[in-house]
């Protein structure tokens, strides 16, 4: 039981929500995140210890960077939640629709490598 309630109190939260919704589209560093969600680094970062802590996401170095991911076998279950459990209203879709856009934008302005490497 322990490990479900770590896992409900990591999900309660509308920035880790947002943090796993851009997960599953593609793996990030922290600098691209701070980009999309227009957010402070100490913010975005504890939100993602929490998230880490809760098996929800996990971090791996790729050179330079250390890259966030949703780990392989969470992965299903969290579209799954998304798509059925927490059916989206107006809202939520619009801001999903805004961190997909800023997604795009941020891979098209490069700033894993602007940011992250100065």
């Amino acid at each position: 039981m322990e490990f479900t309630v770590k896992t409900l109190k990591a999900l309660a939260d509308r920035t880790r929500l947002r943090i796993l919704r851009l997960l599953l589209q593609r793996d990030l560093c922290v600098c691209e995140l701070l980009f999309i969600l227009q957010m402070e680094q100490s913010r975005v970062s504890h939100q993602l210890r929490i998230l880490r802590d809760a098996g929800l996401a996990e971090d791996i170095r790729a050179g330079k960077w250390i890259i966030y991911r949703v780990p392989r076998q969470v992965r299903k279950s969290l579209k799954l939640m998304f798509e059925e459990v927490l059916k989206a209203g107006p809202e939520d879709l619009r801001e999903a629709a805004e961190d997909t856009r800023r997604i795009h934008l941020c891979l098209k302005e490069g700033i894993r490598k602007k940011r992250c490497l100065g």
